[in-house]
C-alpha cells in the first residue's frame, strides 16, 4: 500500500463530517465526489478490485480525467461481484451520509447496492443516482456527454449551419454534477427536519435540456427558428473577434450606448460617433453588415495590446482568444489562490517517470466564503488505487487476519 497523502484542510470545510461512498468513473460521478470533497466532506471513493477505476487508463482527450476529478478523496478497491465484498460495503454505509452512484442503470442493484438495498441499512443515507436521463421512457438508455449534446441541440447550437460540433469542455457531465450536488445539498438540509434521507436524481439529458431553456423561449418570442450562434442575429452591435497587426485576435463586447461612446472616444472613430445610424444598440446591430468590416479594417492596424489597453481605459469588455494552458499564467487565478498544485502520480500511462512524479495546476472550485477563496491547496492529491483499503477497514472493525484473507482472495485489493 502506499503512504496516506492526507493532510489537514488549510481552512474551515463547510461540510466537514458528512461522509460520503462514491462509486463512479469518467466524469459525472467523480465531478460530484469532487465537489462534495473540496467542501471538505469524507469521500471515500470505491473502486472495482482488482484492476481499479478504468478512467485511470484513458488516453488521448480523456487522459487528464482521472487526476482532475479525484483530488481530496480516499480510494478502497473491493470485488462487489463477492458476496464479502458487499457486505463490506453494507456496513460501511452504516455510517454513511451520501451514497453517489455514476454506474450504468441497473448496475449497482445487479450488485446488490442499489438504492433500495442499501438505504434499508441506513435511513438517514441520501442516496444521489446520476444517470444518463430520469425517470421516463430513455431511463435505462446508456448515455455519454456528447450523445446528450447532440439530443439536446446543443451540438447544433455550437457549429457552424450544417456542421453540429459538441463543446470544447465536457459541459453536460460537470453540469450533471453540480445540479446532483445541489439536490443531496437539499437533502441533507431536509433530513435536519425529518431524520430521514431520500434518493435524489441527476442526469445528463435533463441538464443538457435545462441549457437549451433560453434558445427555446427565444423561438417562441421571435417566432423564428433559433440558428446556431455561428449564424444568430447578434443582439449587440459590437461583439466579435478582431485580428490585429501581429497576428493574434481579440474578442471586443460594445452592449451600451455610454460603452459605445467610449470606444468612438478611444480610438478616434469620431464619425462614427456622430453617424446618427449607429446612435443606439439596436440600430447598430441593424448596421452590421457594413459597420463590422469598416471595424476590423480600422483595428487591425492596432497590435493586440493596443487594442486591449484601450479597451480598457474606455472600461469596454475585452478578452485575447485564450487556449486552457493560459490559465496557468492567468494573474485573477494566481491572485485569488484558484489554482491548486495537483499531482500526476496517480496517472499509469504518463509517458515518464518524470511526468508521473510533477504537479499541475488546475483550477480550484469557484466559490469564496467571507473573504476567502475556497481551498488554497489540496488537502490530499489523486489517491492511488485501494491507497486507503486497509485503513478504512481497520476503522470499519475488521481484523488484520480478516484483511488479510480478503486481499488474498480477491475481495479487495490495493490494485
Amino acid at each position: 500500500m502506499a503512504s496516506d497523502k492526507r493532510q489537514p484542510p488549510p481552512q474551515p470545510s463547510p461540510l466537514a463530517g458528512l461522509r460520503v461512498l462514491e462509486f463512479s468513473h469518467t466524469i459525472m460521478g467523480p465531478c460530484a465526489g469532487l465537489l462534495l470533497a473540496d467542501l471538505g466532506a469524507d469521500v471515500l471513493k470505491v473502486e472495482p478490485a482488482p484492476g481499479g477505476d478504468a478512467t485511470r487508463k484513458l488516453n488521448g482527450f480523456a487522459a487528464g480525467f482521472f487526476a482532475t476529478f479525484n483530488r481530496n478523496k480516499q480510494s478502497i478497491a473491493i470485488n462487489l461481484k463477492t458476496e464479502e465484498g458487499r457486505q463490506i460495503v453494507h456496513r460501511l454505509v452504516a455510517d454513511a451520509d451520501i451514497v453517489l452512484d455514476n454506474y450504468g442503470p441497473g448496475t449497482m442493484e445487479k450488485l446488490g447496492c442499489g438504492s433500495d438495498e442499501l438505504m434499508a441499512l441506513n435511513e438517514r443515507l441520501i442516496f444521489l443516482s446520476l444517470k444518463g436521463y430520469l425517470a421516463g421512457p430513455w431511463q435505462d438508455r446508456p448515455a455519454l456527454d456528447e450523445v446528450v449534446q447532440f439530443q439536446s441541440g446543443l451540438a447544433y447550437m455550437t457549429g457552424p449551419e450544417g456542421q453540429p460540433l459538441r463543446a470544447g469542455a465536457s459541459v453536460i457531465d460537470i453540469l450533471g454534477a453540480v445540479f446532483g450536488v445541489s439536490g443531496v445539498l437539499a437533502a441533507v438540509h431536509e433530513r435536519t427536519q425529518t431524520g430521514k434521507g431520500q434518493r435524489v436524481g441527476s442526469s445528463l439529458f435533463e441538464s443538457a435540456a435545462f441549457l437549451m431553456a433560453s434558445h427555446v423561449m427565444g423561438g417562441a418570442v421571435t417566432g423564428q427558428t433559433v440558428p446556431p450562434m455561428t449564424a444568430r442575429k447578434g443582439a449587440w452591435g459590437i461583439y466579435d473577434v478582431f485580428d490585429t497587426r501581429d497576428n493574434q485576435q481579440v474578442f471586443v463586447g460594445v452592449t451600451s450606448d455610454s460603452q459605445w461612446n467610449r470606444f468612438c472616444q478611444q480610438f478616434s472613430f469620431g464619425d462614427l460617433q456622430n453617424d446618427e445610424r449607429l446612435a443606439t444598440n439596436p440600430m447598430r446591430t441593424s448596421e452590421r453588415e457594413w459597420l463590422i468590416p469598416l471595424l476590423r479594417k480600422a483595428l487591425i492596424q492596432l497590435t493586440a495590446d493596443e487594442l486591449m489597453d484601450g479597451c480598457t481605459i474606455a472600461d469596454i469588455s475585452w478578452s485575447p482568444v485564450g487556449r486552457p494552458e493560459d490559465l496557468l499564467e492567468n494573474e485573477q487565478l494566481l491572485a485569488n489562490g484558484g489554482l491548486l498544485a495537483t499531482a500526476l502520480a496517480s496517472v499509469p500511462n504518463a509517458a515518464t517517470d518524470a511526468i508521473r512524479a510533477s504537479q499541475v495546476m488546475l483550477p480550484g472550485l469557484p466559490l469564496e466564503f467571507g473573504d476567502e477563496k475556497l481551498r488554497s491547496s489540496v488537502a490530499t492529491q489523486p489517491p492511488e488505487c485501494g491507497e486507503h483499503t486497509e485503513r478504512v477497514l481497520k476503522g470499519a472493525g475488521y481484523s488484520v487476519a480478516e484483511i488479510a484473507s480478503f486481499m488474498e482472495r480477491n475481495v479487495i485489493s490495493g490494485c
